[in-house]
């Protein structure tokens, strides 16, 4: 059985969502990261770093302990839905999809907070470059949709899709972004409407 652990309105949100993409059997626990002092020791030890989402999942050689959505989401598109939401290893997308896994943490993350805190960076230095290249480098990569994989929905939307929704929630998507077309596609999918139900169940 698949345990995600998990908090409203935080990162969680998009491993529910990758779990109803899946259409696997899984259970839901409450961690409570605003109230550190009730977090339980299966949480601590998933999660290294007290954060949410946090997973647990039954293999046959022990039980899977691992946290943060872009690792989560990847484990479980290959273990749960390789060639449906991941490229199998030896497709030659691959090495495109897994770019775009580990866009969201390397690249749309820090770039929001350099926006939101309103920093100057060097985009020579910044791995993500600045806000603008990141925004520009993104909506380039969704341009020839419908997906950020052409017409192929996989992990990788799940990580850019709900990054676009915190970026428009946060006020950091400018009015009529051509990043809006693809949010609303996202969305759209049941999957994603099912969790957002939970979310606010």
């Amino acid at each position: 059985m698949i345990t995600l652990f998990w908090c409203p309105q935080t990162r969680a949100s998009r491993v529910l969502w990758m779990l109803e993409e899946l259409g696997e059997a899984f259970e839901v626990r409450l961690a409570d990261v605003r109230n550190p002092d009730s977090l339980d020791d299966d949480f601590r030890e998933a999660s290294p770093m007290g954060k949410v989402p946090a997973l647990l999942d039954d293999a046959a050689g022990g039980v899977v302990k691992m946290a943060d959505s872009a690792p989560i989401c990847l484990y479980l598109a290959d273990r749960y839905a390789s060639g449906r939401l991941a490229p199998a290893a030896d497709d030659p997308a691959r090495g495109r999809f897994l770019f775009w896994m580990f866009f969201t943490p390397g690249a749309i993350e820090p770039a929001m907070m350099e926006k939101f805190v309103g920093f100057e960076v060097n985009p020579g230095s910044c791995g993500w470059g600045n806000y603008e290249k990141m925004i520009e480098t993104l909506s380039a990569g969704v341009a020839e949709g419908p997906w950020i994989m052409g017409d192929r929905f996989t992990a990788a939307d799940v990580l850019l899709g709900s990054s676009v929704f915190f970026m428009k929630q946060f006020g950091l998507l400018a009015e009529g972004s051509a990043l809006e077309p693809y949010l609303e596609r996202c969305q759209a999918r049941p999957a994603y409407q099912a969790a957002m139900s939970r979310e606010t169940d």
